[in-house]
This record gives structure tokens, sequence and C-alpha cells, in this order.
């Protein structure tokens, strides 16, 4: 395992031409596969990615969460200014709960990029649900999960928990735990899906043992571990791995070994999310998450008026470690998508 301070595996020293300014990848590279991380930002950039809602948070505290397609599209380009280069959204209906009907989705893309480039990253979770007849909180199914995959306009980007777990998220207003069960076919589907329409896929990382059952599904055939786009997203809290540095630090270092060219982003909840946001800096990360679906909480313990806030005070920490906010080509590029 590499030390806080040193280069990662493979990190790149600057903006480079292929195979100069790169240090050896964590494994051999695969006979006829370019070696190293020669599609990473120059080491003074890191992506920026706002989760502005969630499925279940709420205004509380004096912070105000946008829940309505022209709300939502108004607050990703405020975050855009302030130096987000991704926004991460979910849609709510009319009553301001969770939904999945994918014609709220479309409107709410089609508000967002009426006011900003900023790229677009739908949940696939969609949210809890509570069942009018039991009272019980339940996920939704794989189908309309997978439903989520065909929005028109289409969005940019796309996500999938990695792993099962028993989701708690008392920081984004979950009210309690609740099964997450992302079975074998709803992840081998999305994967093929999204590869297939040229897109990046961020994959949640509950515990260490999710980079596993993915190294698994590549060694099948079901996917390349040696994309260029290949997206870890390590999590602390969510009712998985705890957010306690040491078990993070172990899953970014076990997802390079297995994933040398990965994209490796972090994220956590309530009062551990700027934790982890500097924790994610300080080990050269190249992808920060904060936002209201995770927590209202600034680096302080203050609350958030809005997801404003938080994306500039990514930024202002970012700055300690030299690092400036990716622009959103740069980021597109990063995700190999093509340009807009």
């Amino acid at each position: 395992m590499y030390q806080l301070g040193e280069a990662r595996p493979g990190k790149r020293i600057a903006s480079c031409p292929a195979g100069k300014g790169q240090t050896a990848s964590a494994r051999p590279a695969t006979p006829g596969r370019k070696s190293g991380r020669e599609c990473m930002l120059a080491d003074n950039k890191v992506i920026i990615t706002v989760a502005i809602n969630g499925g279940m948070q709420q205004d509380r505290d004096g912070c105000v969460v946008p829940k309505q397609p022209a709300e939502i599209g108004e607050a990703a380009a405020r975050c855009y200014e302030a130096g987000a280069a991704m926004v991460h959204f979910h849609a709510r209906g009319p009553d301001g709960k969770n939904s999945g009907d994918k014609a709220i989705y479309a409107e709410a893309i089609r508000e967002i990029r009426a006011r900003s480039p900023i790229l677009v990253q739908t949940t696939n979770g969609i949210g809890v649900r509570r069942d009018p007849a039991t009272g019980q909180l339940h996920w939704p199914s794989d189908e309309e999960r997978l439903g989520i995959l065909s929005i028109d306009p289409p969005q940019d980007l796309f996500g999938i928990a990695a792993g099962s777990a028993d989701f708690y998220n008392p920081g984004g207003n979950y009210p309690g735990e609740t099964p997450y069960v992302n079975s074998p076919e709803l992840l081998k589907s999305t994967i093929k899906s999204v590869y297939a329409r040229g897109s990046a896929l961020e994959y949640e990382v509950v515990e260490a043992s999710a980079l596993h059952r993915l190294l698994r599904y590549a060694n099948e055939g079901i996917f390349d571990r040696d994309r260029d786009n290949m997206w870890l997203l390590h999590g602390g809290g969510f009712g998985a791995t705890p957010a306690i540095a040491r078990n993070v630090i172990f899953s970014i270092d076990e997802g390079l070994r297995l994933f040398p060219k990965a994209i490796v982003g972090v994220t956590a909840t309530g009062r551990d999310m700027f934790r982890f946001v500097t924790l994610g800096l300080a080990m050269d990360c190249d992808l920060v998450r904060v936002g209201l679906e995770d927590s209202i909480h600034m680096p302080d313990g203050s609350v958030a008026r809005d997801n404003t806030d938080m994306v500039r005070a990514a930024a202002e920490i970012a700055a300690i470690y030299g690092a400036k906010p990716a622009t959103v080509e740069e980021a597109r590029a990063r995700f190999g998508l093509k340009s807009a």
C-alpha cells in the first residue's frame, strides 16, 4: 500500500504524451494494452461531482433541496459556476417524493442543459418507497431501475452500486436500515448497456468485496478491466464500509491493484463527507463528491444553505493541495465521452 503524500500507482505527474511522465502500473499491462494511467487528468485538476438532492432529502435546518425539474436545472447551473463538472440527481414527483418516472428525468435533463454545460449523471437506485399497504420501505424493482438507462434526452453518465448492503443514511434523511440488493442480473445488464452506448459507469464500492465481484465479471468477459474509463467511487458510511480512513485507504489501494487505470473517487455521508473529500484529495483521487443527497453539513459542522456552498468548499479544500476543479471538457475527456 502506498502512503499519503506518495504518487499513487500509475499516477501521472502532468498532462503529457502517452508513454511519458508516468510511473509503473500496479500490475503488468495486458499484452497489446497501453501501460500506466495514460488518460489521467493533470495532477492539479480534480473532478467535483455534486449530488444535489438524493431520493429522500428534504428542506431542513435552513438548507433548500432542489426537487422539481426547473429547480434542479437552476441548482445545477449554480454548482457549475462554483466549480462542479458533474451533477448527479434523483427525479422527484410533484409531491416532492422520489420517482422513477422517465418523463420527469427527461424534463430535468432538459432544464439542466438549458442553463449550463455541466455533465449529467442520473441515479440508478432511484430511492426507497413506503408500501402504503404494509408501511414497509422497499427499493424499486430491477426492471424499473434498468428503465432509467433509456431516457430521451439521454444522460451523459451512469452509476450502479457494485455490491449489496443494508442501506443506512440518516445524513441523507433515510429513516432507517433498508436492504439494498444489487443483483447480478441488474449489474451485468447495466454494464453491458452503458458501455454499448459509449458512456462511462460509476461503480459505487460499498465495500472491498464489491471490487472482487467486478473482477469476476471482467474475467467472465462482461467488460474489459483495462478500460480507460473504468470508474470506482469508494464510499464511507451508507450502511456498508464504515467512514474510517484506513477502510477507504484499503479500498482505494485494492481497487487500483485490480484496476490500475481506474478513475478514483470518494464519497461519504453526514459529517464525514468533507473529511473524505480531504482524504481523497490527500490521496490524489481524481474525483470528489459532495451535495445535499449525502449531507447537509459544511466542513465546520454548520448547515449548508444549498449545494453551491458545498461545491465552493470542496474547491477551497482542493486549493490547499494545489488542485483546481476540472472543467466540463476535461472531465468529458477523462470519462471518454465525445465532445458536446
